[in-house]
């Protein structure tokens, strides 16, 4: 008979956390429950209780992990971007998809319907981390500093918007289920063209 294999506390913590953004994925939000998770990974719901002490509480973690994960993804992209290793749009579908294809929006609606606006916390307080660390040269310059908590915000709001009805409300005005992106795009994309004369003049 084949033994389960017996995994330290982080290593059960964190298979725990992929189980659940991979129901979040791919069922929805709603299916992110303890009984679910712990079926998923092969453990007991004891277990669960033990690392996350509530549903809401593994929920939280979720969001904690979605947050760390997907903005790193998108730190990455912006300095790609900064170098000239990438470009605006990349910077844009990536923080789209972390909120579409990844269910960072989903979890977020379904936070705010279940009066857990908590859980909420760490993706904001991630997010304002990133903009901080990709701004240094700009920590002087006040400026600077609320021109790119001006486009993170803006970037967030739309990509959010666009993961909860993007496609159905670009549908019903017309537009290109990308509409939202392309007007991110733009946005970011002039957003660096009026930071470059002041850069290249330094």
């Amino acid at each position: 008979m084949a033994t389960r294999k017996r995994l330290s506390p982080e290593e059960s913590r964190s298979s725990a956390l992929e189980a659940a953004r991979a129901l979040l994925i791919e069922t929805g939000p709603q299916s992110v429950t303890l009984k679910a998770v712990s079926a998923r990974v092969g453990r007991t719901h004891a277990n669960l209780l033990h690392h996350f002490g509530s549903a809401s509480g593994l929920q939280k973690a979720l969001a904690a992990h979605l947050a760390t994960t997907v903005c790193e993804t998108i730190k990455d992209a912006v300095r790609a971007s900064r170098a000239g290793l990438g470009s605006p749009r990349e910077v844009v579908d990536l923080a789209f998809d972390a909120f579409d294809k990844e269910g960072a929006g989903g979890l977020a609606s379904w936070m705010l319907l279940t009066g857990n606006e908590d859980a909420l916390d760490p993706i904001i307080e991630t997010i304002h981390q990133v903009v901080d660390e990709l701004a240094p040269e700009e920590a002087e310059d006040h400026g600077g500093v609320m021109a790119m908590h001006e486009n993170t915000l803006t970037l967030v709001l739309l990509a959010l918007g666009d993961a909860l009805m993007g496609k159905a409300l670009a549908r019903a005005l017309n537009l290109p289920d990308s509409a939202a992106r392309d007007r991110a795009e733009a946005l970011l994309t002039e957003s660096i063209a009026a930071r470059a004369p002041e850069e290249c003049c330094d």
